[in-house]
């Protein structure tokens, strides 16, 4: 009997794993269908502008040149610097958010905790509501003095309160019973969040961590409206003022002085400098990233 149960349950199997194989396959065909997009981007950044024009994007660099890049790193340590404040500002900024926006998320959570709507109400209200861009610039430039100063690239942007309700979301699906036999071994608030809800949030943790570190990596916006010190241009920022010079000279021939910029090959290599890290931050946290972008999906 044992031995017909096995034979009718090998071909099951035989199925099952040619199923598996045919998905694998499909899958690894769109994930390379994924990259051409990017490997085309870095292959334009290592054409001549000539090349370009003649024979438009490939995957193989056309006439192949350093061109752009010559270009970009003219001013090396102007590039390297803004490296170095777009990393400092992004993983400061991202880990002291994620630490102040997930103790207040663990805070809304508790049912148990008294101000809980108020403040749940407050943080909801700020996503429909905000003063208005000119009285955010009076109260940082003005009350705060935060202007050209690295902390206005990270106070704005330490809690954001979309990320805060999915933080809360996915904290209220935790066991309650774990709570309540932390504090009858005399466990406190910070112990219980730190050694107990910290540890079982990993992938929604990681997931927000990452939204907010692309929120700083991509971000301009703030040093365009609060930095004029240069050696305070985060990459985007120093990115997006090359390329304005660019559009600039292209519009008024007679700015270049006689120099052909290769605007096509500078656009892509631009694009590759500011991509090429955050990329490898993702390759870090993506066993967490699937699990973690279904938080939102956990009902109260």
């Amino acid at each position: 009997m044992a031995m017909m149960e096995a034979a009718n349950r090998k071909p099951f199997m035989v199925r099952l794993k040619s199923s598996n194989l045919i998905v694998h396959i499909v899958l690894m065909f769109f994930s390379i269908l994924a990259l051409i997009p990017f490997l085309m981007l870095v292959s334009a950044s290592f054409s001549s502008e000539a090349g370009l024009g003649k024979n438009g994007y490939s995957l193989v660099p056309q006439d192949f040149s350093l061109g752009a890049y010559e270009y970009l790193f003219n001013d090396f340590g102007q590039i390297l610097n803004s490296y170095f404040i777009t990393v400092v500002v992004s993983f400061v900024g991202s880990g002291l958010g994620l630490l102040i926006m997930s103790m207040l998320a663990f805070a809304l959570s508790r049912r148990d905790f008294k101000l809980r709507k108020p403040l749940a109400f407050y943080v909801f209200f700020t996503m429909l509501f905000n003063g208005g861009l000119v009285p955010w610039y009076i109260l940082i430039t003005q009350y705060l003095h935060l202007k050209n100063t690295i902390f206005a690239l990270i106070l704005p942007y330490l809690v954001v309160p979309w990320f805060v309700l999915l933080l809360r979301t996915y904290f209220a699906g935790l066991p309650a019973e774990l709570f309540e036999a932390a504090k009858i071994d005399g466990a406190g608030e910070w112990r219980i969040f730190f050694q107990i809800v910290v540890p079982l949030s990993t992938p929604a943790l990681a997931t927000i961590g990452l939204f907010s570190l692309l929120q700083y990596w991509n971000d301009w916006w703030l040093s365009l409206l609060f930095i004029d010190d240069k050696s305070l241009y985060p990459l985007q920022y120093l990115l997006y003022t090359i390329q304005s010079n660019i559009d600039a000279i292209s519009q008024n021939p007679d700015m270049n002085m006689g120099v052909v910029i290769p605007t096509q090959g500078v656009r892509m290599a631009m694009a590759v400098l500011a991509i090429g890290p955050i990329i490898f931050a993702f390759l870090f946290v993506q066993r967490y990233f699937v699990k973690g972008i279904t938080l939102g999906g956990i009902k109260e």
